[in-house]
């Protein structure tokens, strides 16, 4: 009965309504967001989908663009604003993905979509979390989120891939509405975020 064309149908359905009633609080946002990082409310970014189909994430921008003497982005921990840390820590930064889902690149629940360039690091089983759409959130995010290693984040989302259901779905919902109000996870530690992906130490 959850087939990927139901679960299709309902996350749009779903995101659309959410969209909507969170409209007035994305428009707040932006506007916020447009003054503290000088007239870019937004942050966009190549992420691979379904099948490692590339397509554009978007995101509230919680970090400025300041750079070092060299010309590099400074760390995340020095670019990430104050207003932008409370969004993230909230995950308040999350929402404009609903446009992702209802354009259909992402799904409400699935694998989060990480950055291009870990394509080429992954191994066999760790690639698997490709075959579902990304999602919003997932079973990672709620047992860990960032706060958990890579090995063990990506053995989650593929334990999901196997494990697809709509309960299944509906106690990820759940777990993670209680992991935004409890803030659970939002960095790894000593990390504003998580540390980059470098490859597996064993194939």
């Amino acid at each position: 009965m959850y087939n990927p064309t139901f679960k299709h149908i309902l996350d749009f359905s779903v995101a659309f309504f959410c969209f909507i009633l969170l409209l007035p609080l994305f428009i707040l946002l932006t506007i916020v967001l447009f003054i503290a990082n000088e007239g870019k409310p937004f942050y966009s970014q190549s992420r691979p989908g379904k099948q490692g189909h590339i397509f554009q994430v978007i995101k509230f921008k919680t970090m400025n663009d300041k750079r070092g003497a060299n010309g590099d982005l400074l760390p995340d921990a020095e670019r990430l604003t104050t207003i932008g840390a409370f969004i993230r820590k909230t995950s308040l930064d999350e929402i404009p993905q609903l446009l992702n889902v209802i354009k259909g690149d992402m799904s409400l629940i699935g694998p989060r979509p990480l950055l291009v360039q870990y394509l080429h690091l992954y191994n066999e089983h760790q690639m698997r979390r490709h075959e579902v759409r990304p999602g919003i959130t997932g079973w990672a995010q709620v047992n860990g989120r960032n706060a958990i290693s890579w090995e063990q984040k990506f053995d989650y989302d593929v334990w999901y891939v196997d494990n697809i259901s709509f309960w299944l779905d509906m106690k990820i919902l759940f777990l993670t509405i209680k992991k935004v109000f409890k803030r659970e996870g939002v960095s790894a530690e000593g990390h504003a975020t998580i540390e980059p992906f470098k490859g597996n130490s064993r194939l």
